[in-house]
């Protein structure tokens, strides 16, 4: 990949960064989650609706998201553990058809 198309890469992903930071600032800095975004609207069509389950364990405000953090950085390494022991493999592979 050229240093261009990684400077680009780069100014794209600042730029979403701020766009984001920008409209937290401006709407009051309160992000709702979608799950609950979407409870809200079940409940204003229908407030008659009951769920079909309540959950077993709702860890309390900032664990929450912690643990949704944590669940998705346990599934990038497996990703990444993934595509690097293939990555390296291929390498090895190379290296004997070369000898």
């Amino acid at each position: 990949m050229s240093l261009k198309v990684e400077y680009l890469l780069i100014a794209a992903v600042v730029l979403l960064a701020a766009f984001f930071a920008f409209h937290a600032l401006t709407t009051g800095g309160e992000l709702i989650a979608s799950d609950d975004a979407a409870e809200d609207l079940i409940f204003d069509h229908n407030p008659d609706y009951e769920p079909i389950f309540d959950p077993i364990f709702e860890p309390p405000g900032e664990l929450e998201s912690l643990l949704f953090c944590l669940q998705g950085a346990i599934g990038a390494l497996i990703i990444g553990l993934f595509f690097g022991y293939y990555y390296a493999m291929n390498k090895v592979k190379k290296r004997e058809q070369k000898a």
